[in-house]
């Protein structure tokens, strides 16, 4: 058996609980690493460069897809560039670490492409489209005009759930964990 760690993919619509689940495992005390992503937005609140995102500005963004230094990114927003450093993942694959990805769908579907069954796809999904728009508010971190963006590009990813390996459904946060959990734990053990 390698000892290169295991892909975990994770990808939802923006409110579903994605980044709370993730956290969620990383306190479960297993072999994990976060892969952490790169973006050109601005930081949020207390967000820290090379903690929570790599921010690169749009400039140094699209020099690093010229170089092609990403697994996969995209233009999730005018002007507004996500992606996945290719250096990062093998970095702490090659130290033995299982790496989570937090990712939108389209990049969710591009790495489980790239990497096959060394990676697997988790899907959570909101309860419904309406559930998710008042968590969007909840936040209260965007104006009432991004989250109508947010919600309409959610309708849109939702259709992308089928091409994932498995669908969790965050409707009470307790059983998401545990069924996170138990797909997760299923997973590296094999």
């Amino acid at each position: 058996m390698s000892n290169r760690g295991k892909l975990i993919i994770f990808s939802a619509p923006s409110g579903s609980g994605k980044s709370t689940l993730i956290n969620y495992l990383m306190q479960q005390g297993l072999p994990f690493s976060f892969s952490v992503s790169a973006t050109s937005r601005a930081p949020r609140g207390n967000e820290q460069h090379g903690k929570e995102y790599y921010f690169l500005t749009e400039e140094e963004f699209r020099a690093r897809i010229a170089a092609d230094e990403f697994l996969e990114y995209e233009e999730v927003y005018p002007g507004k560039f996500y992606g996945t450093l290719k250096s990062e993942v093998e970095r702490l694959r090659n130290a033995g670490r299982h790496v989570l990805f937090d990712v939108d769908v389209v990049g969710g579907v591009n790495i489980k492409r790239f990497y096959g069954d060394e990676a697997m796809s988790v899907f959570i999904q909101p309860p419904s489209v309406e559930v998710l728009r008042e968590r969007l508010i909840g936040r209260a971190t965007d104006a009432p005009e991004v989250i109508a963006t947010r919600v309409a590009k959610a309708e849109q990813e939702l259709a992308y759930a089928p091409q994932f390996d498995h669908i969790v459904v965050n409707d009470v946060l307790e059983v998401a964990q545990r069924d996170v959990m138990a797909l997760v734990t299923a997973f590296i053990d094999k």
